[in-house]
C-alpha cells in the first residue's frame, strides 16, 4: 500500500475527526451551557442543542451525494471544511440557546456531507485488497476526534474547577467549542493537495485525467489493471452531464437486495443508541454517582477504548470479513446494553442528613425534607430534587447530588458502557461505512450512500433528541433495556441477510449482488 494513498485517505477522512470532536465535545459543553441558558436536562430544548447537527446532517446527506456526482467529491469536501470552521466560531460566540443550535446546525451540514463523501471517495481510489482497511480510517478519525474532545473537555473542566481565574462556568464551554476551529482550518488547507476521485472522473468521461491519478497513486502496472477493471464495469453506463440518478431508481428490482441490506445496517448503527452514549457521556457517567470530575475522566477512558477497538477492526476487516465482525459486534452490543440496564435497575438513591450538610452549593439545605428517604428509581429521585431546588440549580449540581445519594454497582454499569463502545467500535462503527461504499454500483454509489446516510442521521437525531426525555421519564434502566432489545432483534435480522464482500472488487460485488 503506497504512502501517498494512506496520506490521501487520512486527509479526506479528517472530516470524520471533526465530526467525532464535535460529537464528543458537546457532552462536556452542556454541563455548563445547559444551566447558563436555563435548559432542563430532561427537556427537548436540551436535546435539541445536542442533536441539532444530526438534524442538519440529514439534509446534507440527501444532497451531498448527488451534488458530488455532478461537481465531484473534492469540491464538496472543501466546502465541508469551511462550514466546520464557521460552525466552531459561531458556537463559541453564541449569546443564546437559539444561536448555539443554529451554529451547530451549520456544523451538521458539514459532517453530514463528510460522512457520505469520505467513504465514497476512499472506496473509489482504493483497490479490493485494501479498501476495507482504508475506508475504516474514516471511522478511526471519528474515534480519534472523540478522544481529542473528551481529553480536551477533561482538561478544560479540570482547570475551571481548580480555581484558575481565567476559566469560569460562564466561559469555559466557549473555549471547549472554539478549539475546534484549529483542525477545521487545517482540514480546509490539506484538501487542496488531494486528487479528484478517479472513478468519478471515469464516469464523466475524463479518462486521461483519471488514469494520471491512478498512476500517481499506484504506479503504471497496478494502475493499468484498475483502469481496465473500471472501464469494463462502466461500459455502457457512463453518466452524462445531463443524466440524473433519481430516488425511484434505487427501488428497481435489481437494487432491492443491496438497498435492504444497506438500510438495515444503516438503521441499526444508530438505533442502538451509540450517539446517545457519546453525546451524553458525561451525563450518563454522572448517573452512576461517581461525581462530575470522575465523569469527565471516564469520558477519556471511553474514547480510548473506542480508538483501540477501531484499530482492531481495521486489522480484522480484510482478514475476517465484514459479516463476522458485524454479527459478533452486534451480539456484544446487545449483551452490554442489557448489562447496563440491569446495573441501573439495582440502584437505589438516598440522601442522609450528613450528606446534605456536606453539599457545598447554596440552597442545599432545602433538600433536608427528603433526608433518609429511599428511592428505588432515578426518575422519582430527580423529580423531587428539582421540585425543591429548581431546574437551574439542580442541573449545575446534579453530579454532586447523585454522587452523595446513589448506591449502585458503578463498575457493572461502566463495564456495560465500555463493552458497548468496544463492540460498536470494531463492528457497526467502521464496517457500516465500508459495506455501504461497496454494495452499490458506480453509477448509483454517491446518491445511494447519501439516501441511506440520511436515514442513518434521522435515526441518530431522534435518538439524541429524545434521550434526555427518556432518562427523565423512563429512567436509566428502561432506556438501556430498550436499546439492548433492539440490538438483539438487529442481530437476528443481519444473521439472515448479510452478504460477505471481503476481497472482492467493486465490480465483482456488483455482478454478484445486483441482479439484472
Amino acid at each position: 500500500m503506497s504512502k501517498k494513498l494512506i496520506l490521501i485517505t487520512f486527509v479526506v477522512s479528517l472530516g470524520g475527526f471533526l465530526f467525532g470532536f464535535d460529537a464528543g465535545i458537546i457532552s462536556g459543553v452542556m454541563n455548563y451551557a445547559g444551566p447558563e441558558f436555563n435548559l432542563d436536562e430532561g427537556g427537548i430544548p436540551w436535546g435539541w442543542v445536542v442533536s441539532a447537527p444530526s438534524f442538519a446532517a440529514m439534509i446534507a446527506m440527501i444532497f451531498s451525494g448527488r451534488l458530488s456526482d455532478i461537481v465531484g467529491r473534492k469540491k464538496i469536501l472543501v466546502v465541508v471544511a469551511f462550514l466546520y470552521a464557521i460552525s466552531a466560531l459561531f458556537s463559541a460566540y453564541a449569546t443564546s440557546y437559539e444561536m448555539l443550535y443554529i451554529a451547530r446546525m451549520i456544523g451538521g451540514l458539514a459532517f453530514g456531507a463528510a460522512l457520505v463523501l469520505a467513504p465514497t471517495y476512499i472506496a473509489e481510489i482504493s483497490t479490493a485488497e485494501n479498501r476495507g482497511k482504508l475506508v475504516s480510517i474514516q471511522q478511526l478519525n471519528i474515534v480519534l476526534g472523540f478522544f481529542a474532545a473528551f481529553l480536551s473537555n477533561y482538561y478544560f473542566n479540570k482547570y475551571n474547577t481548580s480555581g484558575d481565574s481565567f476559566f469560569t462556568d460562564e466561559n469555559v464551554w466557549r473555549w471547549m467549542l472554539g478549539v475546534e476551529l484549529i483542525p477545521a482550518v487545517l482540514y480546509f488547507i490539506f484538501l487542496f493537495f488531494i486528487p479528484k476521485s478517479p472513478r468519478w472522473l471515469f464516469t464523466k468521461n475524463r479518462n486521461e485525467e483519471a488514469k494520471k491519478v491512478l498512476v500517481s497513486v499506484y504506479g503504471e502496472v497496478k494502475a493499468t489493471e484498475e483502469v481496465n477493471t473500471i472501464l469494463s464495469s462502466l461500459e455502457g453506463t457512463v453518466i452524462k452531464a445531463e443524466e440524473k440518478v433519481k430516488l425511484k431508481d434505487l427501488f428497481k428490482p435489481a437494487l432491492r437486495f443491496v438497498l435492504i441490506v444497506g438500510l438495515v445496517v444503516g438503521v441499526l448503527q444508530q438505533i442502538t443508541g451509540i450517539n446517545a452514549v457519546y453525546f451524553y457521556a458525561t451525563s450518563i457517567f454522572k448517573q452512576t454517582g461517581i461525581g462530575t470530575d470522575a465523569a469527565f475522566a471516564s469520558g477519556v477512558l471511553l474514547s480510548s477504548i473506542t480508538v483501540v477497538f477501531t484499530l482492531v477492526a481495521m486489522y480484522l476487516i480484510d482478514r475476517m470479513g465484514r459479516r463476522p465482525l458485524l454479527l459478533v459486534g452486534t451480539a456484544g452490543i446487545a449483551i452490554s446494553l442489557l448489562l447496563c440496564a440491569y446495573g441501573f435497575k439495582q440502584a437505589t438513591y438516598q440522601l442522609t442528613s450528613e450528606s446534605i450538610t456536606a453539599l457545598k452549593f447554596e440552597g442545599a439545605n432545602k433538600l433536608s425534607i427528603y433526608a433518609d428517604k429511599v428511592y428505588d428509581n432515578d426518575v422519582d429521585f430527580k423529580n423531587d430534587m428539582k421540585s425543591v431546588l429548581g431546574n437551574q440549580i439542580y442541573s449545575k449540581n446534579d453530579g454532586a447530588i447523585l454522587e452523595a445519594a446513589t448506591s449502585i454497582n458503578a463498575t457493572l454499569v461502566l463495564i456495560g458502557v465500555l463493552g458497548f463502545i468496544a463492540f460498536f467500535a470494531f463492528s457497526l462503527g467502521p464496517v457500516m461505512w465500508v459495506l455501504l461504499s461497496e454494495l452499490f454500483p458506480n453509477k448509483y454509489r454517491g446518491f445511494a450512500i447519501g439516501v441511506i446516510a440520511f436515514v442513518n442521521s434521522f435515526i441518530s437525531w431522534v435518538v439524541q433528541l429524545i434521550f434526555p426525555w427518556e432518562l427523565s421519564n423512563l429512567g436509566n434502566a428502561l432506556t438501556f433495556f430498550i436499546f439492548g432489545a433492539i440490538a438483539c432483534i438487529g442481530f437476528f435480522v443481519m444473521l439472515k441477510i448479510l452478504p460477505e464482500t471481503k476481497g472482492k472488487s467493486l465490480e465483482q460485488i456488483e455482478r454478484e449482488l445486483v441482479t439484472n
